[in-house]
């Protein structure tokens, strides 16, 4: 299984960027390169500084946590980059979040729609 990560890049400006990947090193040259493939967001807020990064799993779980992540008032993203112990918290609240979803439609068995006809008149 493809191990993805969950990452942040403080821009020039001071903002910060927050995004997934399988492979941080390789991701951050492309949102500091000029070919194109970085995100349309960092485009003229050089120099990029990564300040955060974690492994987390699935890119699923990758995925609530980024969106976590967001969802986080900059205060507490500033204190997420110094304090390992809310990364702990989000981590958990998102595998949480696993455990509650209903599975996926293809394995939920339909019924098959009714064959009795109903005549009027």
């Amino acid at each position: 299984m493809t191990r993805w990560s969950v990452y942040m890049i403080r821009c020039r400006d001071g903002a910060l960027y927050t995004g997934i990947t399988t492979d941080v090193p390789r991701r951050l040259a492309q949102h500091r390169g000029s070919d194109g493939r970085g995100a349309r967001y960092l485009r003229g807020k050089r120099p990029l500084r990564l300040v955060f990064r974690k492994a987390v799993g699935s890119r699923g779980l990758a995925q609530r946590v980024e969106s976590r992540i967001k969802a986080l008032a900059r205060d507490r993203k500033e204190r997420l980059i110094r304090q390992d112990e809310l990364f702990g918290a989000i981590l958990a609240q998102s595998r949480n979040d696993d455990a509650a979803r209903p599975p996926p439609r293809g394995l939920i068995a339909r019924a098959k729609p009714s064959t009795m006809t109903v005549r009027h008149g």
